[in-house]
């Protein structure tokens, strides 16, 4: 790859947005977007969907490490056990999206706090005609390119209620930074992580994640599927030995790919050990990805980072151009006004 095939296969330059992925964090956190303070808060539901739905995930990946419950709703229907100590937080990078949009007039009509995040459209609307608190942040390119610009601002808004060290967050701002160096579209050579990644997958990947890192392995389905137009699997791994370990006792064009965090339960690493022996046994290729040391936060937004910018770089490999989605296109057509009446 040079760059002769970026210009030529990414016209609308989504490989630049995500080179500055680490300065749009940075000045997202550092806005001055008022912070709103809720009370109270034990629960919160994040209700978002593709792109707008990772950052829930991401959300709910690093409170489970925390006293809030926490839960992310892809659909059109809340649950039950939303209260007045509830907050729901809608994110909709559009503003449009159906299902989030039913989920933000089920919360209006409950007992709960509210919050959206938008750059615009019906949800912001809403939110302004009911006296709904939101925030207004711009889309950068794409829903899926606007993921840390969301993060950070929602960080910055909700930093009084999430139990998230300032330190932890900094920290994770400056490993961005880090690895930029070694995998944004300046370094196209071979030491470069996520081309290599890219490079490697030819067939169908298929991504095993321990349960702590499931929000970075969803993250890369949806932005493979999105980016490079191809199928993707996602199994926990721990899991997968009860069931879908057998699937590989015939051949496949699957390509698994290893997600581990370094400090994995000792349970998890001793599963991980197990599997790998088993490919080998098997003649079966795959790929390892850890996670960096550190908080969780930094380990799942740089996995997240390398795996988007894999994403980008197997769509041009493959001669395709990363930003269309048209079958996302027709359905979103067919369900245009849907919340018109």
């Amino acid at each position: 790859m040079n760059k002769s095939d970026l210009e030529k296969f990414d016209p609308s330059g989504m490989h630049k947005i995500y080179n500055d992925w680490p300065r749009i964090a940075k000045e997202a956190y550092e806005s001055n977007m008022q912070e709103i303070k809720f009370r109270e808060i034990d629960h919160i539901v994040f209700s978002g969907m593709g792109g707008s739905g990772a950052i829930g995930d991401l959300f709910v990946s690093i409170l489970s490490k925390t006293n809030i419950h926490a839960k992310t709703v892809k659909g059109y229907i809340l649950p039950k056990t939303v209260d007045k100590n509830t907050l729901v937080v809608i994110t909709s990078v559009s503003g449009n999206t159906q299902e989030t949009l039913a989920t933000l007039h089920s919360a209006q009509k409950l007992d709960c706090k509210i919050i959206a995040f938008s750059s615009g459209g019906e949800i912001i609307d809403f939110c302004k005609k009911n006296d709904i608190l939101y925030r207004k942040i711009e889309e950068i390119h794409s829903p899926r390119a606007s993921f840390v610009k969301f993060v950070y601002s929602i960080f910055s808004v909700l930093k009084s209620i999430l139990p998230i060290k300032e330190e932890d967050i900094l920290s994770s701002l400056e490993e961005l930074e880090k690895i930029k160096k070694k995998i944004s579209s300046e370094n196209l050579s071979s030491s470069n992580p996520s081309l290599e990644l890219a490079n490697w997958i030819s067939g169908i990947p298929i991504i095993y994640y321990p349960s702590g890192l499931q929000s970075a392995a969803i993250r890369f389905k949806s932005s493979l599927q999105e980016n490079s137009k191809i199928h993707v699997i996602t199994e926990d791994i721990i899991e997968a030995c009860h069931n879908g370990i057998v699937a590989w006792e015939k051949k496949s064009n699957m390509q698994p790919i290893l997600v581990r965090g370094k400090d994995d339960y000792v349970k998890t690493k001793e599963r991980w050990e197990i599997i790998k022996d088993y490919f080998k046994k098997n003649d079966v290729d795959f790929k390892e990805i850890y996670s960096i040391d550190g908080n969780i936060l930094s380990k799942i937004i740089i996995l997240i980072y390398i795996f988007d910018f894999a994403s980008i770089y197997h769509a041009i490999l493959n001669k395709n151009d990363p930003t269309p989605t048209k079958s996302i296109d027709f359905i979103k057509e067919k369900l245009r006004g849907y919340f018109a009446n």
